[in-house]
C-alpha cells in the first residue's frame, strides 16, 4: 500500500483502544447491535433488519458509526476477542461505549485485544464507508486505500478524571479486595475514555451481565467472586437464559442452564438482590426522581433516565458490575443534568383517536428510536394519550431497540419534559408521518400467512396491570388446541398477580407462565420445534426474534395476541388495525 508523505496527514481521527490491524473493510452508515445481532461463534451478522445481514465481520475492518439497543454488545465482542471471532478492528463515526468497554475488558481480563478508533471527519468518514482496505497502526496512522492516511490523537489520558482519596485507595489496592481494584482500575480507564472528569457515588446498580453468550460470560463473574468480589451498593440482576426453579420441567437445555445459573450464583453470592428481572423499575426498589443510579440493559435505563426522572449511563455489560464493586461510576452522559437535555425534536400526528389500541406505544417507540439515533429526543402529539405503565415499558423498548439514546422526554408526560419548553426552538424538528408508521408496521410484521403457533408475551416482563388486562381478555375462554401461549414475567410481578387471582385465570385459558428469563434469551425446546410463526406485543422482540429464533414474526396488540390465541390466524382487522390504515 502506498501512502502520502506522513506530514500531509490529517488529523482527524483518535484511538479509544491503541494496536495494530489491517485488513479489508465492512462498512454500513447503520449502528448494529452485537447481542442478539452478531452471532457470536461465527462472526455472522443475524440481525434480519440490519443491511449487512448475513455478513461475516471475523477479522475484517468494521466500519460501523455506533452501536445500538442492548447494553449486552461488551460481553457479546470479549466473547468474539476470546472465540477469535471478531473483527480486526473497529472504526467508529462517533464515541462508542458499549463494544469499547468490551474491547478494554477483554484487555484487561483476556489479554485479547483490537484496535478501536474513532472518525468523526465527514470526508474521513466517506471514504471509509467506500470500503476497500486499511491499515490501522499503533504508530498513529489510519491507511485508508492507497490515497489517505489519517493521524489518530492516542486514547485519552487517565490523569485527567479527578478521584477522591477513597477512589485512590481502591485504584491501589488498598483496604479492598483484588476484585475491587480491579474494578475501579477499569472505571477510571474508562471514565477517560468517555472524557469524564471525576467519579460520582451511585446509590444502586442494576446488573444487565447475566446472560450466557458463551464460556466468557461465566468466567468473569466467577473469578470476581474469587478475587473476593462483594458488592458496595444495593444491586439487582437482569434476566438468566432460564428459569432458575423450572429448567429441568422445561427440558432446556442442561449444559446452557447450568452454566446461566452458577451466573445467577456468582452474583448473588457478591450480594446482589433475588431478582433476574429485565424491568427493575416494577420493583420496589426501584430510584426516585434525580437520584445517581448505575443500570445496565437498555429498555431499563431509558426507562429510569425518562419515566422515572432518575440518572444513569448506559451502562455496557460488566462496567456496570464493577459500578457494583466500588458504588462509584464515571460523571458523564445522564448522571450530569446539560447531558439530558433534548437534541432533537419529534412532532407525532393526531392518531389517538378511540380506536387506537396499545400497540401504538411499542410501534411508535420502534419508529422514533430509528429516527433520532444517539440523539435524546422531545416528542410532541403524545399529550391526549394517558399512557400508563405499560404502554411506556413498551415505548421505552421499542425505542431502546433502534435508538442508542439513553432517554426521551414526552411532553406532558415524563418529569423533565417540562424544564425544556424555553430550549427546544433550537434543535431541529421531525414530522412523524402515518404512512412511515405504516412501512414500519410492516418491517415488524415478517410472517407471510396470518396463522401463528406461538404467542410471546412478556418482554419486557409482564406488569401486573398487563396481568390485569390479560385476565379479563381470556375470561371464560380456552386456547386453541395446538397453539402456546408463554408470558414472562420476574417473581416479585409473578407472586403479586397470584395473589390477585390473575395467574389462575391465566393458566385456566392454557397458557404457561415463566419467571427469571425473558424472550430475548428462550431458545428450542421452549419455543416449539414445530412453531412457523410467532405473535407478540413487544417491537424489540419483533426486531430481534427473527434472527435469534429463525421464526417469522407477527407484531401487533395484546388483545391481537390472544384473538390468535384463540383462533390460530389473524383477521384482517388485527393485520391492519384501523387505527393505523383506514384514512
Amino acid at each position: 500500500m502506498s501512502h502520502s508523505p506522513a506530514n500531509d496527514a490529517q488529523d482527524f481521527g483518535r484511538f479509544l483502544v491503541k494496536g495494530d490491524a489491517q485488513g479489508e473493510i465492512v462498512s454500513t452508515n447503520v449502528p448494529l447491535s452485537f447481542m442478539m445481532g452478531v452471532n457470536a461463534q461465527s462472526g455472522l451478522i443475524q440481525d434480519e433488519h440490519h443491511p449487512l445481514r448475513g455478513t461475516s465481520i471475523q477479522n475484517k475492518i468494521l466500519v460501523v458509526p455506533r452501536g445500538r439497543g442492548s447494553c449486552s454488545g461488551s460481553g457479546v465482542i470479549i466473547e468474539m476477542l476470546v472465540n477469535g471471532s471478531a473483527p480486526a478492528a473497529f472504526i467508529f463515526h462517533a464515541r462508542e461505549d458499549i463494544l469499547t468497554l468490551g474491547v478494554v475488558l477483554a484487555g484487561t481480563m483476556f489479554s485479547k485485544s483490537i484496535p478501536v478508533v474513532m472518525v468523526e471527519d465527514e470526508q474521513t468518514w466517506a471514504s471509509l464507508l467506500m470500503g476497500g482496505m486499511a491499515h490501522i497502526s499503533t504508530d498513529g496512522y489510519l491507511d485508508i486505500n492507497d490515497d489517505t492516511r489519517v493521524h489518530l490523537r492516542n486514547p485519552p489520558d487517565t490523569s485527567q478524571v479527578a478521584l477522591s482519596p477513597e477512589d485512590d485507595n481502591m485504584l491501589c489496592g488498598q483496604g479492598c479486595s483484588a476484585a475491587t481494584k480491579l474494578a475501579m482500575q477499569t472505571i477510571v480507564s474508562f471514565a477517560a475514555i468517555q472524557g469524564a472528569a471525576s467519579l460520582i457515588s451511585v446509590s444502586q446498580v442494576h446488573i444487565d451481565a447475566c446472560c450466557y453468550a458463551g464460556k466468557v460470560s461465566l468466567a468473569i463473574p466467577q473469578r470476581l467472586r474469587e478475587l473476593g468480589g462483594e458488592f458496595a451498593v444495593p444491586t439487582t440482576c437482569n434476566s438468566l437464559d432460564v428459569d432458575r426453579r423450572r429448567w429441568r420441567e422445561l427440558k432446556a437445555d442442561p449444559e446452557l442452564s447450568e452454566a446461566s445459573y452458577a451466573i445467577g450464583d456468582h452474583y448473588l453470592a457478591m450480594g446482589a438482590q433475588m431478582s433476574f428481572t429485565c424491568a427493575p423499575y416494577l420493583l420496589d426498589t426501584k430510584p426516585k426522581i434525580g437520584e445517581q443510579v448505575g443500570w445496565g440493559e437498555s429498555n431499563a435505563v431509558v426507562f429510569a433516565n425518562s419515566v422515572l426522572g432518575a440518572r444513569t449511563h448506559k451502562y455496557p455489560d460488566y462496567l456496570e458490575v464493577m459500578v457494583a464493586l466500588t458504588g462509584r461510576a464515571p460523571y458523564t452522559g445522564c448522571h450530569l443534568l446539560e447531558e439530558r437535555a433534548p437534541k432533537i425534536g419529534i412532532h407525532v400526528p393526531p392518531i389517538f383517536t378511540n380506536e387506537v389500541d396499545e400497540s401504538v406505544f411499542p410501534l411508535l417507540g420502534y419508529h422514533i428510536g430509528g429516527l433520532v439515533g444517539s440523539s435524546i429526543p422531545i416528542i410532541y402529539g403524545l399529550e391526549t394519550s394517558k399512557p400508563i405503565t405499560p404502554d411506556l415499558k413498551a415505548f421505552g423498548a421499542g425505542f431502546a431497540t433502534t435508538s442508542s439514546a439513553p432517554m426521551f422526554h414526552i411532553r406532558g408526560i415524563t418529569p423533565e419534559a417540562a424544564n425544556y419548553d424555553d430550549e427546544i426552538r433550537e434543535v431541529e424538528w421531525v414530522n412523524v408521518k402515518i404512512k412511515d408508521l405504516q412501512i414500519t408496521w410492516h418491517e415488524l410484521n415478517t410472517a407471510r400467512d396470518p396463522s401463528a403457533d406461538l404467542i410471546s408475551l412478556g418482554n419486557p416482563h409482564f406488569t401486573l396491570e398487563e396481568f390485569s388486562t390479560l385476565a379479563n381478555l381470556v375470561r371464560g375462554k380456552k386456547i386453541r388446541k395446538g397453539i402456546v401461549m408463554i408470558i414472562t414475567t420476574g417473581r416479585s410481578i409473578y407472586d403479586q398477580a397470584e395473589r390477585a387471582g390473575y395467574i389462575g385465570e391465566i393458566q385456566r385459558f392454557g397458557a404457561s407462565l415463566i419467571t427469571d428469563t425473558c424472550w430475548c434469551l428462550l431458545t428450542e425446546p421452549i419455543i416449539p420445534l414445530k412453531a412457523q410463526n410467532i405473535m407478540t406485543n413487544s417491537s424489540k422482540y419483533a426486531h430481534y426474534g427473527p434472527g435469534i429464533s429463525r421464526r417469522r414474526f407477527h407484531f401487533g396488540s395484546l388483545a391481537g395476541c390472544v384473538e390468535v390465541a384463540c383462533f390460530g390466524f389473524r383477521s384482517a382487522a388485527n393485520l391492519r388495525p384501523p387505527w393505523l390504515f383506514d384514512e
